[in-house]
């Protein structure tokens, strides 16, 4: 195969040899040619194992280089053959020669936004990782709880990764592998970690109690003013040895049981033991059911101070907080068993309002 391509490549030279000065030319023409003046975008795929005669014959196909047989010599003559990454490019037509193989050597893929938004649970993250296309729920579910991997990027045993996916917005290439993505979400809640932890008031909490913690107040409440005062409520209780009774935790329970969340739970879902089951156990339960955001652990380690003991929603993504349970029971009455308090509302409302001045 080497001695064809070889004779081939002789038979070019000593045919361009015969033109003579005409070489020179063909070779800065060709070299400063754009197969259209029009830039039209193309995205073109480098697979693994792909020859770099393909590709050229690829690139001619969808106009991207004038001449396959030239723009392979000129790869050749530059260099530049072995050099190509196996990845997605965006190219133009109107490129020339030396734009189309700095890009296709450049290993630069074309990337895409994931998003994660505050207070996914590792079942949705993982789905939505599914349905964008990047790879598969049950390969991104079973490195998050491969106990090698965790163990490399928390250096302590935990059961999953829940709550150490940092909820934020990745930039992926159709070849960034699912391990490589978890890896870079738990290196950014590190990160976010490390600069919440000097502003903790909190210290009795170790880091996994705080993201368990901070998830559940993540879940609790989509107002963001609300946090550290709904941080305050669980502080309250566990000082008091009462339990925590927050419905994301038997939904979380239900979870694993599944596989999947369903938001709906009933009185019989309240009564049900499970470990998360924070109506049943005392405490906070063995682990995160959310991946919080920056402002979620911090209301971890840094509540509001308050008296206050239950909440309970105003149906807008807002919560009345109480005291003392006949005080909560008189919100419940109004704010839950009136039908009237809740026409209209919605926890959507949230998002109409206006930004709170100096955020983001």
């Amino acid at each position: 195969m080497k001695k064809t391509i070889l004779v081939l490549v002789l038979a070019v030279v000593i045919l361009l040899a015969s033109l003579g000065g005409g070489v020179a030319f063909l070779a800065y023409e060709f070299s400063h040619s754009r197969p259209s003046d029009t830039a039209m975008d193309v995205v073109y795929e480098v697979t693994p194992g792909k020859g770099f005669a393909t590709i050229a014959k690829e690139l001619e196909e969808k106009g991207l280089v004038k001449n396959a047989t030239f723009f392979n010599l000129y790869a050749r003559f530059k260099g530049e053959r072995s050099k190509i990454k196996v990845g997605e490019y965006l190219l133009r037509t109107n490129m020339i020669p030396s734009e189309v193989l700095e890009t296709i050597t450049s290993g630069k893929s074309i990337a895409r936004s994931f998003t994660v938004s505050e207070g996914l649970s590792t079942y949705e993250i993982a789905d939505l990782y599914e349905k964008q296309g990047f790879g598969t729920a049950a390969d991104f579910m079973r490195l998050t709880r491969d106990p090698q991997l965790i163990q490399s990027l928390l250096g302590e045993k935990v059961d999953s990764l829940e709550g150490y996916l940092f909820p934020e917005t990745y930039m992926l290439t159709k070849y960034t592998d699912t391990k490589a993505l978890i890896s870079n979400m738990v290196k950014r809640f590190l990160y976010v970690y490390n600069e919440v932890l000097p502003q903790a008031e909190v210290k009795f909490l170790t880091r996994h109690q705080v993201v368990t913690l901070a998830s559940i107040i993540e879940k609790e409440t989509g107002a963001p003013e609300e946090r550290p005062l709904i941080s305050s409520v669980f502080h309250n209780r566990m000082a008091k040895k009462m339990r925590l009774q927050t419905d994301p935790t038997v939904i979380y329970g239900k979870a694993e049981k599944l596989g999947k969340i369903v938001i709906n739970i009933t009185r019989e879902d309240l009564l049900t033991p499970t470990r998360y089951n924070t109506y049943v156990i005392p405490g906070l339960p063995p682990g995160p059911i959310a991946n919080p955001g920056r402002e979620a652990l911090l209301a971890a380690v840094k509540p509001q101070e308050s008296q206050y003991l239950f909440f309970v929603s105003q149906n807008d993504g807002t919560h009345v907080f109480s005291e003392d349970y006949k005080g909560h029971q008189r919100a419940v009455q109004k704010f839950q068993l009136d039908r009237k308090a809740r026409e209209g509302k919605s926890w959507r409302d949230l998002q109409k309002r206006p930004p709170t001045p100096g955020k983001n």
